[in-house]
């Protein structure tokens, strides 16, 4: 429903599905052309520091409650944190292998509520559909089977983590040095009854994205798209690797700026920038500066830095999306979609592998080593490169935090891709429906979730302001 009154304030209706709280602002020149694009995140709560003076051993379980939607990396790469706190680098094949199905039964349930939920009605009814039926009702009431197989996805997923987390949301698996349980045969059994539906939907789920792509190719590829750096972590041999490696950047045209960097020196190669106008940092590559620094992180980030993926379907599967751009770095925005689906498959792949491992049911579950004072823990969140990093002092109390989470990462290039669509599809002066809908499709690519990003609290209504070249506001829409 859209309604207006004198003030050219204008409400939309529904929510739109973005985790988090933003703003994007629109400023005209005098030729009422458009001059810059911004989204704004404008929600704060200081998570770093109330985390603060807290024992360090709370730390995996504290800082999961950042987000309801990916709690478990937060989980796990706090973890690993405090895993270099209590002197280990190297778990054992049970905590490494229980800790990995936790991570990918996480990559399994959050890829499935991002495409089925939040995205489907977008590449099912089309951008510029009635809001009415844009959305997971609408694709409930004309595609049935597909908002099921989402739905039992995300459940599945949700089940895997439970079983080795203790809880589907904010559960306490992963302690410093280990885990707390092993995974029995009844659980085992009881995963192993479903993957092979699991297995079949997820080749679906994939086929719909790529074939969605490579059909509306000559209009995905330059909405919302740039060239960019691409950052992830990599394993020694380059191949994909979710959950531990070192960190790789490339540049667009896939030359390595650095390679298998050591993520605990990450200081070294990583710096953070602070804007006056959004609550959201602005990372980039310390060696390149703020203008060419800037990166993206998240499913095709990881699918442009990788050598290969180390499943055969998955593998087979980036080689066809490779192709696509001639086996160079892949820069359009709306391929985040495929890239994803493409992780989606790895995901049970790896799934399917590791319940076979007996190591799963394993009785040692914890390594200990020589106290530190400095932790930081990097893994791959399902939107991308996830860094928890702590100082611990004397008393075993957290004294310093940084976080630096996926959609951070992502700030310029979310940025780029509204001032993309912005300069694209703005007519005149009047922000229509259309605009709304296209700057809502571009920020989805990235599966942003700006609470973890800014530590924001409550709904997301998206404000988009127009203003003229004073900065006088012409026209505001929001989805409230």
């Amino acid at each position: 429903m859209i309604a207006s009154n004198t003030s050219n304030r204008i409400v939309i209706q529904p929510v739109t599905r973005v985790e988090g709280h933003g703003k994007v602002t629109i400023l005209l020149d005098e030729q009422r052309r458009v001059q810059q694009a911004r989204l704004h995140i404008v929600e704060f709560r200081g998570f770093e520091r109330f985390i603060q003076g807290r024992p360090y051993w709370e730390v995996p379980v504290l800082v999961q409650r950042l987000c309801g939607i990916c709690p478990v990396s937060h989980h796990l790469a706090a973890a690993k944190a405090m895993d270099r706190i209590v002197g280990v680098r190297q778990l054992t094949p049970t905590a490494e292998k229980i800790r990995r199905l936790m991570h990918y039964g996480q990559f399994f349930q959050s890829h499935a509520l991002h495409f089925f939920h939040l995205v489907s009605p977008d590449l099912l009814f089309g951008f510029d559909a009635d809001p009415a039926i844009r959305n997971v009702i609408g694709v409930a009431a004309k595609f049935p089977d597909l908002a099921v197989q989402g739905v039992m996805m995300r459940k599945y997923g949700q089940e895997i983590i439970k079983l080795t987390a203790g809880k589907k949301i904010h559960g306490t698996g992963a302690i410093p040095g280990g885990v707390n349980k092993n995974l029995t045969t009844a659980e085992r059994d009881l995963l192993l009854k479903d993957l092979p539906q699991m297995l079949t939907w997820s080749r679906a789920a994939h086929k719909l994205a790529k074939d969605y792509t490579t059909e509306h190719l000559a209009k995905l590829a330059p909405f919302g798209s740039f060239e960019s750096n691409h950052l992830s972590l990599i394993r020694a041999d380059g191949a994909m690797d979710l959950y531990h490696g070192n960190l790789r950047a490339i540049e667009a045209q896939g030359h390595k700026i650095f390679d298998q960097i050591d993520y605990q020196n990450y200081l070294d190669y990583i710096v953070e920038e602070v804007r006056n106008w959004s609550y959201m940092k602005f990372p980039f590559i310390k060696s390149m500066g703020p203008e060419k620094g800037w990166y993206r992180v998240g499913p095709l980030a990881r699918l442009n830095t990788a050598d290969f993926i180390d499943t055969p379907e998955a593998e087979k599967a980036r080689q066809e999306f490779m192709a696509v751009t001639n086996n160079k770095p892949n820069n359009i925005s709306m391929a985040y979609h495929w890239a994803r689906m493409i992780e989606l498959l790895h995901a049970i792949e790896k799934i399917q592998q590791l319940l076979q491992d007996a190591d799963l049911q394993g009785k040692d579950l914890m390594v200990q080593g020589q106290r530190q004072r400095t932790g930081i823990g990097l893994i791959e969140a399902p939107r991308g490169t996830l860094f928890h990093h702590y100082e611990v002092d004397e008393q075993d109390l957290v004294v310093r935090a940084n976080l630096i989470v996926s959609t951070t990462h992502n700030n310029e290039a979310m940025n780029r891709a509204v001032q993309k669509v912005a300069h694209d599809h703005l007519s005149g002066v009047e922000i229509t429906e259309g605009l709304l809908n296209h700057v809502e499709v571009a920020i989805r690519a990235y599966d942003p979730c700006l609470s973890c990003a800014t530590h924001a609290l409550g709904q997301m209504p998206l404000i988009v302001e127009l203003l003229d070249h004073a900065g006088h506001l012409l026209d505001t829409r929001s989805r409230n």
